[in-house]
């Protein structure tokens, strides 16, 4: 181990790390690595089983080595993270399958993004990176049966440690910081920056009180090494909730916190600061400033582009962005000239995988929660399709369209019933879940999963044309964040509302709207009846969630056959409250009975009762109401919605 002690020697001395691949068997990976740890000193970090879960205690902490297990499913999210935690000197040992093997492989971790109910395999994912791996002079590559050897190590200048004092760039925005009278600053960088020790540079230079918020307090160590005595932590939902006054709020990683509560928190205080990672594992991109900063008026922006943890040029950090494709320039070049609309497959991640990088790059840009999970799900997913406006010399829009539905009448039946909630199909299964046809979730469709336009091309209905040259076999379907201005989108691109959810989202802070456009005959009949269901709903439900549905009042007070499908599927199967809400309050009209948790809860006044007994209570009223009105029909509904549960 003579060569890596010299190559640890040279990587303390230039301030790089370095990525090292063992590939092989996973018993033959794990002794490799095992060896690499005794044989040098170090934390030596593992991340084993659910590094998603692992990572989040690691964060906002430096570490001396790692070893990350990628033979069963790579987590590359968790993998990204890791490595923004690695100090100069260190070594990134990743463990993966043989080579030759591992594109036909299972990979575990596609459980949490392919909606598969069993694991697929991710061969664009693994052509990709063993492209990027190979292509990259400074990655380590150990094959089992061959002798390990090292690439050469390239000229690089010694490295100074930082001191602790600012940086050049840190201390240009602490002037600006400490002379602000009021406002909101934003300071983005790459990990290794020095962001969070920017904070806390900040608070420990300040004169008066501050308050610091964040994801998790454990992500924050740094910014209290610097802060000392100045550091006061509350997590932001305990800060909204509180009346803590400061005058300075400082919120690290603030766009991993829900854009709703980040803003009324903001609103709080006379100054902030607002700190987040870009290119990272985070996957906030530049939309975190294109997006959630644009909605204040004011707001400076800044960011810090040396690296402090290492040094430049360092060859980790380039293998890790290559790999990830964290690349953001795009968003920094014009789309020029006339916009030529192309369809891409999967498979164009091996024949043309420039263009399909760039789509997920300009995603990344557009929308600051797309992440490396988005990534894998993109090139290896089944059921998706893109579309590009294609101009020079970068992308002007892309469109993500993911397959839905075609689900049994069986299965589709007892999604409506609530029996079941197969993975995936978002918008298929809300159809009938939610929606008044059982058999809603048998048609099939495309949904829009994300659409973006460069920024230099907005306004020009790039936009547009990219969703009308879209099609699906029965349906387009979208699921938004309702805000006026997307509806106004939407309806220019000829969709219909069909749904409006009953609680706000926790990332926008919108009700979840849901739209078709049909395609075909059958879409056509299904996207009617789930507007005509909407329009007659929609005054007990804008009632009852305080938001305007932009639809015809089409209310009727008299119960009809949906009615009684619906309410015999809350009273005897379990159909949500929240979906049943206008059947029942038509109910309640037309029975002249106590039900007293029934009129109580429409009048919000329930009784002090736990939620699962309440709704127990709910149910059996509904069936009293019903079989007073009709039994024989009532039993036979019962019988039939009851057999629902059943199927194959």
């Amino acid at each position: 181990m003579l060569e890596l002690e010299q190559l640890i020697s040279e990587l303390e001395r230039t301030g790089h790390r370095r990525l090292v691949v063992l590939s092989g068997e996973a018993q033959w990976t794990l002794t490799q690595a095992l060896a690499l740890r005794d044989a040098l000193p170090g934390d030596w970090v593992r991340l084993d089983e659910h590094p998603s879960k692992a990572i989040i205690g690691l964060l906002g902490r430096e570490f001396r080595h790692a070893v990350f297990d990628a033979s069963a499913g790579f987590d590359v999210a968790a993998f990204a993270a890791l490595s923004g935690t690695l100090s100069a000197g260190s070594l990134l040992v990743l463990r993966v399958p043989p080579l030759d093997a591992w594109p036909g492989l299972p990979d575990s971790d596609s459980l949490r993004w392919s909606d598969s109910a069993e694991a697929i395999a991710t061969p664009h994912f693994v052509h990709h990176f063993c492209r990027t791996i190979d292509a990259d002079p400074d990655a380590i590559v150990w094959l089992q049966g061959r002798a390990f050897s090292l690439p050469p190590l390239p000229d690089a200048p010694d490295w100074q440690p930082a001191s602790g004092a600012p940086q050049r760039e840190q201390a240009e925005i602490l002037d600006v910081l400490l002379g602000m009278p009021g406002g909101i600053v934003a300071v983005t960088a790459a990990r290794g920056r020095g962001k969070s020790a920017l904070a806390g540079m900040l608070l420990n230079r300040i004169a008066g009180s501050a308050v610091v918020t964040a994801p998790s307090k454990g992500a924050t160590d740094i910014i209290a090494r610097f802060a000392g005595d100045r550091f006061h932590f509350m997590a932001p939902d305990a800060l909204l909730a509180s009346s803590r006054q400061a005058d300075w709020l400082i919120v690290d990683e603030a766009a991993a916190i829900p854009g709703p509560l980040l803003e009324k928190l903001v609103a709080r205080f006379p100054r902030v600061l607002l700190t987040t990672t870009v290119q990272g594992y985070e996957g906030t991109g530049r939309g975190f400033l294109l997006k959630f900063c644009g909605r204040f008026t004011g707001l400076q922006r800044y960011s810090l582009s040396t690296p402090v943890r290492w040094a430049a040029g360092c060859p980790l950090e380039r293998v890790v962005a290559s790999a990830l494709l964290f690349d953001d320039t795009l968003i920094d070049r014009r789309p020029e000239g006339e916009v030529r609309l192309t369809s891409l497959t999967p498979t164009a991640w091996e024949s043309r995988p420039a263009l399909a990088a760039s789509v997920y790059e300009l995603l990344c840009a557009a929308h600051y929660r797309t992440s490396p999970l988005d990534l894998r799900r993109m090139m290896d997913a089944p059921g998706q399709q893109f579309s590009v406006a294609e101009t020079n010399p970068v992308i002007a829009g892309a469109l993500w369209l993911v397959e839905e539905g075609g689900l049994s009448p069986e299965l589709s039946r007892a999604v409506w019933a609530g029996y079941r909630r197969p993975r995936g199909n978002l918008v298929a299964q809300s159809l009938a879940a939610h929606g008044g046809s059982p058999l809603a979730a048998t048609l099939r469709g495309r949904r829009v999963t994300r659409i973006a336009v460069h920024p230099h091309r907005q306004r020009e209905g790039i936009g547009q044309a990219l969703v009308r040259g879209a099609s699906g076999e029965d349906y387009l379907s979208v699921s938004f964040g309702y805000t006026d201005e997307l509806w106004r989108f939407w309806q220019q691109c000829g969709f219909v509302l069909v749904r409006m959810g009953s609680h706000r989202e926790a990332s926008s802070g919108c009700y979840t709207a849901m739209a078709l456009r049909p395609q075909s005959e059958a879409g056509r009949q299904l996207c009617e009846k789930a507007q005509q269901r909407l329009k007659r709903d929609a005054r007990v439900l804008s009632a009852w969630n305080g938001e305007k549905i932009p639809v015809e009042d089409g209310w009727e007070a008299t119960l009809n056959n949906d009615d009684w499908l619906e309410l015999a599927g809350f009273a005897f199967a379990h159909r949500a409250f929240s979906t049943s809400v206008a059947a029942l309050t038509r109910l309640l009209l037309a029975v002249d009975m106590p039900l007293p948790a029934l009129r109580g809860k429409m009048d919000g006044k329930t009784e002090d009762v736990g939620r699962k007994a309440l709704l127990a209570t709910l149910r059996n009223e509904t069936a009293q109401a019903l079989e007073s009105l009709d039994y024989p029909r009532c039993q036979q509904l019962k019988e039939d919605i009851l057999q629902w549960q059943f199927f194959q």
